[in-house]
């Protein structure tokens, strides 16, 4: 191939229009509803000739709210692939039924630029936001331990762990768009919020619709501090995970940026490791080569890494994994073994179900143990 040549592959959306049946769930930001979609002349369904309801998601702030009978306008892309985390329709528009525009207000932060559904919000440090003046100046978080993690799925284990030890502390969660970019499609986020586990999100980068809104994971961790006076923070992408396989092609590098934007502001980086004992893919069992690639090659900043102390083979593998991460990384990374002792009893208490690539707790218990591991860890730093 010719250097001037250029590979060009088509940017795939499969449009439907569809029929709202019932709304199936809601919670706080987003419906899902149970639609039909209309046949288009030419064009199959997902699965041809078949005709039993589809799942479609809503996000209110977005589109609107729909009622039974209303024609909606999806994207059935991720629907058609069967993607996991997001494999079901989601609603563009409800084309008989907009909503009114919003009253006029502050905010010129906007999210998910230059696409169709492109929204504008307030900063959370931007000049028309209240807290300002509090963030002007800000270049420091003082020392707050921030916990940093690869999979979404880590937030209420991580929680879990820190209640453990202290069952009043104030947790924030920084979400980063590596993942959903609605805050409102984490159920467990909604969950959390309700259930008192956690004092507030704020959205960086393109991911939207937190409590605060925030350009940048440093931006971020300052509200954190500075506006929500959490005592610990956490910092993980939206749910879903990007990953090609590959050493560097996965969404989680951004865990190795996040520990570097931790020690930039002053803070204490706690990296929970990712670990598994049944996914089937070799990368991923035990600590998972995201763990190797974020932590050891991207991050460039100290950072402790709790490693839960596991029974049997299996801990012991995870055990020697993680002291080949921490020496490879000549001194920068800290090991600290945690023991695991209450751990169970603590995720047990779970006010969201704990979810991991489809496996709750009983069919990978290394995964949750872990990322509580490091939550119980950053509760010795407060």
């Amino acid at each position: 191939m010719s250097r001037s040549a250029r590979l060009v592959f088509p940017i795939v959306i499969h449009w439907r229009a569809a029929t709202v049946l019932q709304v199936r769930s809601r919670w706080a930001g987003a419906v899902e509803y149970a639609v039909r979609l209309a046949h288009v002349d030419g064009v199959a369904a997902p699965e041809e000739g078949v005709e039993e309801p589809v799942r479609a998601l809503a996000y209110p702030d977005l589109v609107g709210e729909a009622q039974p009978g209303d024609t909606v306008l999806l994207n059935t892309s991720a629907l058609q692939r069967g993607l996991g985390t997001g494999g079901l329709a989601l609603v563009v528009a409800v084309p008989d039924r907009l909503p009114a525009d919003p009253p006029p207000g502050p905010g010129h932060v906007v999210k998910a630029r230059y696409t169709p559904l492109q929204a504008m919000v307030l900063g959370v440090d931007e000049q028309e936001s209240p807290h300002h003046e509090v963030l002007r100046e800000a270049d420091t978080v003082d020392g707050l331990p921030v916990v940093v993690a690869d999979l979404h799925s880590a937030l209420p284990a991580v929680i879990a762990g820190l209640r453990a030890e202290r069952p009043d502390v104030r947790v924030a969660y920084v979400m980063t768009d590596g993942g959903a970019l609605p805050v409102a499609f984490s159920r467990a986020v909604a969950g959390l919020r309700e259930a008192g586990w956690l004092a507030a999100a704020v959205t960086v980068g393109q991911s939207f619709g937190g409590d605060l809104e925030a350009v940048n994971v440093h931006t971020g961790l300052l509200a954190a501090a500075h506006v929500l006076h959490a005592d610990v923070a956490v910092v993980a992408q939206g749910p879903g995970n990007l990953g090609t396989g590959t050493r560097w092609g996965f969404s989680g590098t951004s865990a190795g940026e996040a520990v570097n934007a931790v020690h930039a502001l002053g803070g204490r980086a706690v990296a929970s490791l990712r670990v598994s004992e049944a996914d089937l893919r070799e990368r991923h069992r035990g600590v998972s080569h995201h763990s190797f690639t974020a932590y050891g090659r991207v991050a460039m900043a100290p950072a402790d890494v709790p490693v839960p102390r596991l029974e049997g083979a299996f801990g012991t593998g995870v055990l020697r994994q993680a002291r080949e991460l921490a020496q490879g990384s000549g001194g920068r990374l800290r090991l600290v073994e945690v023991d695991v002792d209450g751990l169970d009893a603590a995720l047990a208490t779970s006010p969201v179900r704990l979810s991991t690539m489809g496996r709750g707790l009983d069919a990978d218990r290394a995964s949750f143990v872990a990322a509580a591991a490091a939550g119980r860890h950053a509760a010795t730093l407060l």
